[in-house]
């Protein structure tokens, strides 16, 4: 089963939005495998964010990611990754369709409440950047054969 990486980014925390997002990953049907609350570093945001370490608007995401703690989760689930960046909606909240958290609850490319992973590889990676192994949990919830046909797992 395909697990990926969400950020509830510091913009989801401080507008108390936690309890959304986990309301909606689990009432799509996917199972947190790990969750925690940690406060990211400017270490950790270079790692993450490599690609645009050298981009002139780094620093404000650096000071974004570090505004307060952040919750992040292992999410498991067929297509998972695919699933939850549709869920996410585009960058910009402004330009995310409504239904999805950002078009629903924000307006910024920046301050815009969760990070997904945006590939298979990409979550391994990030999954492995943020939880140690005995943090994620293999476990199949009691009504897992309500989520899926038996011919698809």
């Amino acid at each position: 089963m395909e697990k990926t990486l969400v950020i509830i980014k510091p913009s989801g925390v401080e507008r108390a939005l936690i309890g959304e997002v986990i309301s909606r990953i689990e009432k799509k049907g996917m199972i947190i495998a790990g969750m925690k609350m940690m406060q990211l570093d400017e270490a950790i945001c270079r790692e993450h964010y490599a690609h645009l370490v050298d981009r002139p608007f780094f620093s404000l995401i650096v000071e974004s990611m570090t505004a307060c703690p952040v919750i992040v989760l292992c999410v498991k689930g067929l297509d998972v990754v695919r699933v939850f960046r549709e869920m996410t909606g585009v960058t910009n909240g402004r330009n995310a369709q409504p239904g999805t958290l950002r078009g629903d609850f924000c307006m910024s490319g920046q301050q815009n409440i969760v990070h997904a992973s945006d590939s298979v590889e990409n979550a391994e990676i990030e999954i492995k950047r943020f939880f140690k192994p005995e943090e994620i949990f293999d476990y199949k919830p009691c009504y897992f054969k309500f989520l899926y046909a038996e011919d698809e797992i």
